[in-house]
């Protein structure tokens, strides 16, 4: 797979690019706490949606640096489609991430992954059936407003 994420200040980076800048972040400072979030949102053109998938190293209380990249594909059929490809991206990049970083066993983080729905507006329907795919796979979600790799990070390059 040639995908290609993007950092602000590192410019353009592989995937093992990105592993290897997580993972030197956090053996920077080993006794920090650390949060790894990731987060998809979407934007729909006349015929094809861009889904942005963003990762999040979180530095707790010190900040944090993040990467995304650009999966264009073609249009989605309904709202619906759309929400479940975010969080299937979103779920895919996790266990992606998780298996490159099972090599540094001495690394510690929360993951979690953020997904752009929340308990107003038209996808509020979906949270029990999204958030319980997400959990029932091992893995920790949020909604919004505070799923924020999703909805701010993810959100400033759909």
């Amino acid at each position: 797979m040639d995908e290609r994420f993007f950092n602000p200040h590192a410019g353009e980076m592989s995937f093992e690019d990105v592993v290897a800048t997580i993972v030197h972040g956090m053996e920077e400072d080993p006794k920090a706490r650390y949060e790894i979030l990731i987060g998809t949102d979407s934007s729909s053109g006349p015929d094809n949606v861009d889904f942005v998938s963003a990762i999040v190293l979180h530095k707790l209380g010190k900040g944090g640096r993040y990467f995304w990249t650009r999966q264009r594909e073609r249009l989605v059929a309904s709202l619906r489609q759309k929400i479940w490809r975010e969080a299937w991206l979103s779920f895919e990049l996790a266990q992606r991430l998780l298996l490159s970083l099972s090599d540094f066993s001495l690394l510690r983080f929360n993951l979690e992954i953020h997904v752009d729905i929340g308990e107003s507006g038209r996808t509020k329907e979906m949270i029990d059936e999204v958030v319980g795919m997400i959990i029932g796979s091992g893995f920790s979600v949020r909604i919004k407003p505070h799923a924020y790799a999703a909805s701010s990070v993810a959100d400033k390059y759909t």
